[in-house]
């Protein structure tokens, strides 16, 4: 039997390198989006360099009951014209970066698109890590868990998933070893692998002291088409 590797993680807002790594490294890569949403995460904001520091850009959202939604139930509030706002900032911290001319209409085309096209904040999400992942090369299946039949319980239901797409390994990121069941994976067949984030090189930034827990766009920005050179799981080119 042919392997096959799957990940299933919930959507970030133009989310690290390391997120982009565990993309390339599987055969599908599935959005978590039909789970509870989390404050104060990942899923919508993340932080760009500046000459002061990290600064977080973050997506404005309905509150209302928004601690009982899934994420791809979570609205996006464009009244207050934040696609503008975290455009501006973007460009005036990463304006000097030696490829920000070169990519800079790719990223502004999708923020003067949002509005229009992306009502909900797994929209948003998932617009920038195809793009993104497009951008790299990376040619992996991305797919929704709401295109899933779902079961109840956190293991049970990231088994589910992976049974219906046929997965032989399952990659995950540490923090699921709190709560994965390992012997229900290796009981139906499937081995679980573990997502190393450590020992990332680092590359030209900026702005000092140098940060690996920002957004991709920084990494774009600054190293162009040799991204992937400081990403793990790319083989390495000159």
């Amino acid at each position: 039997m042919q392997s096959r590797l799957l990940s299933i993680t919930q959507s970030n807002y133009i989310p690290w390198k390391g997120y982009f790594d565990m993309i390339h490294q599987v055969d599908e890569f599935v959005l978590f989006d039909d789970v509870q949403y989390t404050d104060r995460d990942w899923r919508n904001r993340n932080r760009i360099k500046t000459a002061s520091g990290s600064h977080w850009i973050t997506i404005p959202i309905e509150k209302k009951n928004y601690r009982s939604k899934k994420i791809n139930e979570i609205k996006v509030i464009y009244a207050q014209r934040w696609t503008e706002k975290h455009w501006r900032s973007i460009e005036h911290n990463y304006s000097r970066s030696p490829y920000f001319k070169k990519y800079a209409s790719c990223f502004q085309r999708i923020y003067e698109s949002l509005e229009m096209d992306c009502p909900f904040l797994s929209q948003v999400n998932e617009r920038f890590i195809t793009t993104i992942s497009a951008l790299l090369g990376i040619q992996t299946k991305i797919s929704r868990s709401s295109d899933f039949e779902l079961i109840e319980g956190k293991s049970e239901r990231l088994l589910a998933i992976c049974l219906q797409a046929k997965a032989t390994h399952y990659l995950s990121g540490p923090a699921a070893k709190a709560y994965l069941d390992e012997d229900l994976f290796k009981r139906n067949g499937i081995k679980i692998l573990w997502m190393d984030y450590s020992d990332y090189v680092e590359y030209p930034q900026l702005y000092p002291p140098f940060e690996h827990a920002v957004s991709i766009l920084d990494l774009i920005f600054n190293t162009g088409p040799r991204a992937c050179n400081f990403m793990k799981s790319f083989q390495k080119i000159t």
